[in-house]
Protein backbone atom coordinates (compact mmCIF):
# COMPACT_ATOMS: atom_id res chain seq x y z
CA UNK A 1 0.00 0.00 0.00
CA UNK A 2 1.26 3.03 -0.61
CA UNK A 3 -0.18 4.76 2.46
CA UNK A 4 2.63 2.83 4.20
CA UNK A 5 5.25 2.96 1.75
CA UNK A 6 8.54 5.19 2.48
CA UNK A 7 8.51 8.46 1.03
CA UNK A 8 12.09 9.34 -1.05
CA UNK A 9 11.33 12.97 -0.41
CA UNK A 10 11.98 12.03 3.28
CA UNK A 11 15.01 10.13 3.77
CA UNK A 12 17.12 11.39 6.70
CA UNK A 13 14.48 13.63 7.92
CA UNK A 14 16.11 13.48 11.51
CA UNK A 15 19.27 15.22 9.85
CA UNK A 16 17.27 18.02 8.52
CA UNK A 17 17.04 21.46 9.67
CA UNK A 18 13.34 22.40 11.16
CA UNK A 19 13.19 24.88 8.15
CA UNK A 20 14.30 22.49 5.60
CA UNK A 21 11.11 19.91 7.36
CA UNK A 22 8.45 22.65 7.37
CA UNK A 23 9.40 22.90 3.74
CA UNK A 24 9.08 19.57 3.11
CA UNK A 25 5.44 19.42 5.26
CA UNK A 26 4.75 21.79 2.34
CA UNK A 27 5.55 20.49 -0.68
CA UNK A 28 3.98 17.25 0.57
CA UNK A 29 0.60 18.83 1.67
CA UNK A 30 0.42 20.31 -1.85
CA UNK A 31 -0.18 16.69 -3.32
CA UNK A 32 -3.00 15.93 -0.85
CA UNK A 33 -4.90 18.97 -1.88
CA UNK A 34 -4.28 18.24 -5.79
CA UNK A 35 -4.88 14.50 -5.21
CA UNK A 36 -8.40 15.87 -3.85
CA UNK A 37 -8.99 18.00 -6.72
CA UNK A 38 -8.22 14.90 -9.13
CA UNK A 39 -11.78 13.38 -7.01
CA UNK A 40 -13.82 16.52 -7.56
CA UNK A 41 -16.31 14.30 -10.45
CA UNK A 42 -16.36 11.44 -7.23
CA UNK A 43 -16.92 14.20 -5.00
CA UNK A 44 -19.84 15.97 -6.50
CA UNK A 45 -21.28 12.38 -7.51
CA UNK A 46 -21.27 11.60 -3.45
CA UNK A 47 -22.76 14.93 -2.41
CA UNK A 48 -25.68 14.49 -5.10
CA UNK A 49 -26.14 10.68 -3.29
CA UNK A 50 -26.08 12.52 0.44
CA UNK A 51 -28.32 15.26 -0.97
CA UNK A 52 -30.74 12.71 -2.28
CA UNK A 53 -31.10 10.64 1.35
CA UNK A 54 -31.61 13.78 2.79
CA UNK A 55 -34.45 14.78 1.10
CA UNK A 56 -35.91 10.82 1.49
CA UNK A 57 -35.97 11.34 5.29
CA UNK A 58 -32.32 9.69 5.65
CA UNK A 59 -29.42 10.43 7.50
CA UNK A 60 -25.49 10.12 6.37
CA UNK A 61 -23.22 8.46 8.91
CA UNK A 62 -18.91 8.42 8.90
CA UNK A 63 -17.43 5.74 9.82
CA UNK A 64 -13.49 5.01 11.00
CA UNK A 65 -10.83 3.92 13.12
CA UNK A 66 -8.21 6.70 14.67
CA UNK A 67 -7.75 9.65 12.33
CA UNK A 68 -10.50 8.64 9.95
CA UNK A 69 -12.75 8.31 12.80
CA UNK A 70 -12.19 11.34 14.55
CA UNK A 71 -12.03 13.51 11.43
CA UNK A 72 -15.99 11.81 10.53
CA UNK A 73 -16.95 12.59 14.32
CA UNK A 74 -15.54 16.31 13.87
CA UNK A 75 -17.28 16.91 11.05
CA UNK A 76 -20.66 15.63 12.04
CA UNK A 77 -20.27 17.52 15.38
CA UNK A 78 -19.80 20.76 13.59
CA UNK A 79 -23.21 20.51 11.37
CA UNK A 80 -26.12 21.47 14.22
CA UNK A 81 -24.26 24.35 14.99
CA UNK A 82 -23.39 25.99 11.91
CA UNK A 83 -26.64 24.53 9.94
CA UNK A 84 -29.04 24.27 12.94
CA UNK A 85 -29.16 20.42 12.19
CA UNK A 86 -30.75 17.93 14.42
CA UNK A 87 -27.52 16.16 15.84
CA UNK A 88 -28.90 12.65 13.95
CA UNK A 89 -28.59 13.85 10.62
CA UNK A 90 -25.00 13.24 10.44
CA UNK A 91 -23.50 10.91 12.97
CA UNK A 92 -20.38 10.31 13.06
CA UNK A 93 -19.14 6.33 14.74
CA UNK A 94 -15.26 5.81 16.05
CA UNK A 95 -14.10 2.63 16.23
CA UNK A 96 -13.38 2.17 20.60
CA UNK A 97 -16.52 5.17 21.29
CA UNK A 98 -15.96 8.72 22.21
CA UNK A 99 -12.75 7.85 24.73
CA UNK A 100 -10.91 6.98 21.18
CA UNK A 101 -11.35 10.95 20.77
CA UNK A 102 -8.58 11.88 23.18
CA UNK A 103 -6.79 8.25 23.52
CA UNK A 104 -6.04 5.58 21.06
CA UNK A 105 -7.99 2.30 22.04
CA UNK A 106 -5.47 -0.39 20.79
CA UNK A 107 -7.18 -3.26 18.62
CA UNK A 108 -10.67 -1.95 18.05
CA UNK A 109 -9.94 -1.26 14.57
CA UNK A 110 -8.78 -4.75 13.76
CA UNK A 111 -12.55 -6.09 14.87
CA UNK A 112 -15.11 -6.11 11.99
CA UNK A 113 -18.13 -7.55 14.03
CA UNK A 114 -17.57 -4.04 16.19
CA UNK A 115 -18.44 -2.08 13.01
CA UNK A 116 -20.81 -4.41 12.24
CA UNK A 117 -22.09 -3.96 15.94
CA UNK A 118 -22.02 -0.22 16.11
CA UNK A 119 -24.42 -0.19 12.21
CA UNK A 120 -26.75 -1.52 14.38
CA UNK A 121 -26.69 0.16 16.97
CA UNK A 122 -27.78 2.87 15.25
CA UNK A 123 -30.64 1.58 13.52
CA UNK A 124 -29.17 2.10 9.66
CA UNK A 125 -32.12 1.96 7.43
CA UNK A 126 -31.95 1.57 3.06
CA UNK A 127 -32.82 5.41 3.58
CA UNK A 128 -29.21 6.15 4.91
CA UNK A 129 -25.87 6.76 3.75
CA UNK A 130 -22.42 5.10 5.10
CA UNK A 131 -19.07 6.34 4.43
CA UNK A 132 -16.55 4.32 5.50
CA UNK A 133 -13.25 6.04 6.12
CA UNK A 134 -9.57 4.39 6.09
CA UNK A 135 -6.93 5.76 4.30
CA UNK A 136 -5.57 1.93 3.70
CA UNK A 137 -8.90 0.50 2.52
CA UNK A 138 -8.44 -1.96 4.77
CA UNK A 139 -9.29 -1.13 8.00
CA UNK A 140 -11.45 -4.63 9.42
CA UNK A 141 -13.82 -2.16 12.05
CA UNK A 142 -14.79 -0.27 8.55
CA UNK A 143 -15.24 -3.16 6.27
CA UNK A 144 -17.51 -5.09 8.79
CA UNK A 145 -19.72 -1.74 9.31
CA UNK A 146 -19.98 -1.29 5.10
CA UNK A 147 -20.62 -4.78 4.79
CA UNK A 148 -23.31 -4.36 7.44
CA UNK A 149 -24.86 -1.39 6.20
CA UNK A 150 -25.16 -2.91 2.87
CA UNK A 151 -27.22 -5.76 4.36
CA UNK A 152 -29.45 -3.85 5.66
CA UNK A 153 -29.85 -1.78 2.54
CA UNK A 154 -27.87 1.51 3.14
CA UNK A 155 -25.96 3.42 0.42
CA UNK A 156 -22.32 2.65 1.21
CA UNK A 157 -19.33 4.78 -0.16
CA UNK A 158 -15.57 4.19 0.89
CA UNK A 159 -12.99 6.85 0.98
CA UNK A 160 -9.64 6.11 1.26
CA UNK A 161 -6.12 7.07 -0.08
CA UNK A 162 -5.08 3.95 -2.24
CA UNK A 163 -6.92 2.65 -5.36
CA UNK A 164 -10.23 0.93 -4.67
CA UNK A 165 -9.77 -2.54 -3.18
CA UNK A 166 -11.32 -5.33 -5.63
CA UNK A 167 -12.15 -6.64 -2.39
CA UNK A 168 -14.39 -3.69 -1.13
CA UNK A 169 -16.46 -4.03 -4.45
CA UNK A 170 -18.97 -5.86 -3.92
CA UNK A 171 -20.09 -3.88 -0.89
CA UNK A 172 -18.81 -0.39 -1.10
CA UNK A 173 -21.46 1.35 -3.95
CA UNK A 174 -19.36 4.21 -4.36
CA UNK A 175 -15.51 5.25 -3.99
CA UNK A 176 -13.62 8.26 -3.39
CA UNK A 177 -9.85 7.63 -3.13
CA UNK A 178 -7.51 10.93 -3.67
CA UNK A 179 -4.33 9.16 -3.58
CA UNK A 180 -1.70 11.40 -1.77
CA UNK A 181 1.41 8.66 -2.13
CA UNK A 182 4.18 8.05 0.48
CA UNK A 183 3.67 9.94 4.64
CA UNK A 184 7.13 11.99 5.07
CA UNK A 185 7.08 10.16 8.44
CA UNK A 186 6.85 6.42 7.34
CA UNK A 187 2.64 4.93 7.36
CA UNK A 188 1.72 8.07 9.78
CA UNK A 189 -1.66 8.85 7.52
CA UNK A 190 -2.81 11.65 10.21
CA UNK A 191 -0.69 13.59 8.04
CA UNK A 192 -1.44 13.83 4.39
CA UNK A 193 -4.31 11.14 4.24
CA UNK A 194 -5.76 13.17 7.23
CA UNK A 195 -5.14 16.04 5.31
CA UNK A 196 -7.05 15.29 1.93
CA UNK A 197 -9.78 13.63 4.25
CA UNK A 198 -10.90 16.61 6.17
CA UNK A 199 -10.86 18.40 2.32
CA UNK A 200 -13.19 15.89 1.52
CA UNK A 201 -15.50 15.60 4.72
CA UNK A 202 -15.73 19.49 4.65
CA UNK A 203 -16.81 19.64 0.91
CA UNK A 204 -19.25 16.86 1.61
CA UNK A 205 -21.37 18.17 4.30
CA UNK A 206 -21.20 21.80 2.83
CA UNK A 207 -22.09 21.24 -0.47
CA UNK A 208 -24.88 19.13 0.47
CA UNK A 209 -26.39 21.94 2.99
CA UNK A 210 -25.93 24.56 0.38
CA UNK A 211 -28.01 21.93 -1.88
CA UNK A 212 -30.79 21.69 0.98
CA UNK A 213 -31.31 25.35 1.73
CA UNK A 214 -29.03 25.37 4.46
CA UNK A 215 -27.40 29.13 3.27
CA UNK A 216 -28.07 31.95 1.19
CA UNK A 217 -25.63 33.24 -0.98
CA UNK A 218 -22.39 32.69 1.00
CA UNK A 219 -23.83 33.05 4.24
CA UNK A 220 -24.69 30.66 6.55
CA UNK A 221 -28.19 31.88 7.29
CA UNK A 222 -28.92 28.72 9.39
CA UNK A 223 -26.20 29.33 12.30
CA UNK A 224 -27.57 28.59 15.68
CA UNK A 225 -26.72 31.73 17.65
CA UNK A 226 -25.33 29.72 20.47
CA UNK A 227 -22.88 32.36 21.94
CA UNK A 228 -21.60 35.72 21.55
CA UNK A 229 -19.10 35.30 18.48
CA UNK A 230 -22.62 33.37 16.70
CA UNK A 231 -24.52 36.26 17.61
CA UNK A 232 -22.73 38.79 16.33
CA UNK A 233 -22.31 36.97 13.14
CA UNK A 234 -25.65 36.19 12.80
CA UNK A 235 -26.18 40.64 13.12
CA UNK A 236 -24.33 40.43 11.01
CA UNK A 237 -26.03 38.01 8.02
CA UNK A 238 -29.00 39.61 9.06
CA UNK A 239 -27.63 43.45 7.88
CA UNK A 240 -26.08 41.85 5.16
CA UNK A 241 -28.99 40.88 3.61
CA UNK A 242 -31.65 43.28 4.70
CA UNK A 243 -29.83 46.05 4.52
CA UNK A 244 -30.95 47.32 8.34
CA UNK A 245 -28.93 48.69 10.93
CA UNK A 246 -27.44 46.94 13.76
CA UNK A 247 -29.92 47.50 16.23
CA UNK A 248 -32.99 46.89 14.14
CA UNK A 249 -31.18 43.64 13.33
CA UNK A 250 -30.53 42.78 16.94
CA UNK A 251 -34.01 43.29 18.07
CA UNK A 252 -35.98 41.11 15.11
CA UNK A 253 -32.68 38.56 15.84
CA UNK A 254 -34.07 38.19 19.65
CA UNK A 255 -37.69 38.29 17.96
CA UNK A 256 -36.79 34.99 16.29
CA UNK A 257 -35.39 33.25 18.72
CA UNK A 258 -31.76 33.64 17.26
CA UNK A 259 -32.81 32.55 14.21
CA UNK A 260 -30.78 34.43 11.23
CA UNK A 261 -32.87 33.11 8.62
CA UNK A 262 -36.73 33.47 10.20
CA UNK A 263 -35.20 37.27 10.78
CA UNK A 264 -34.28 37.76 7.41
CA UNK A 265 -37.82 37.21 6.50
CA UNK A 266 -39.76 38.68 8.84
CA UNK A 267 -37.77 42.67 7.61
CA UNK A 268 -38.19 41.33 4.03
CA UNK A 269 -41.60 40.49 4.25
CA UNK A 270 -42.76 42.37 7.52
CA UNK A 271 -44.05 38.89 9.01
CA UNK A 272 -44.32 38.01 12.72
CA UNK A 273 -42.02 34.86 13.48
CA UNK A 274 -44.60 32.67 13.26
CA UNK A 275 -45.47 33.58 10.04
CA UNK A 276 -42.03 33.81 8.54
CA UNK A 277 -41.51 30.20 9.36
CA UNK A 278 -44.73 29.01 7.94
CA UNK A 279 -43.40 30.81 4.65
CA UNK A 280 -40.37 29.43 5.04
CA UNK A 281 -41.71 25.64 5.51
CA UNK A 282 -44.15 26.68 2.51
CA UNK A 283 -40.34 26.76 0.73
CA UNK A 284 -38.44 23.33 2.39
CA UNK A 285 -36.37 26.00 3.96
CA UNK A 286 -34.86 27.93 1.05
CA UNK A 287 -34.42 31.59 1.78
CA UNK A 288 -33.80 32.97 -2.12
CA UNK A 289 -37.29 32.09 -3.04
CA UNK A 290 -38.87 33.92 -0.40
CA UNK A 291 -37.13 36.78 -0.33
CA UNK A 292 -36.20 37.44 -3.95
CA UNK A 293 -39.62 39.75 -4.99
CA UNK A 294 -38.61 41.60 -2.11
CA UNK A 295 -37.32 45.32 -1.95
CA UNK A 296 -35.03 44.90 0.47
Amino acid sequence: MSTEQRNPNSTALDLKSTREIVRLFNEEDRKAVAAVEAEADAIAQTVEIIVAAFRRGGRLFYIGAGTSGRLGVLDASECPPTFSTDPGLVQGIIAGGDVALRRAVEGEEDKPERGAAAIQERQLTPRDVLIGIASSGRTPYVIGALKEARAIGATTICLCCVPPPDELKAFVDHFITPIVGPEILTGSTRLKAGTATKLVLNMLTTIAMVKIGKTYDNLMVDVHASNTKLIDRSIRIVRDVTGVNAALAETTLAQADGKAKVAIVMLAKGLSATDAIALLEKHDGFLRPVISDSPL
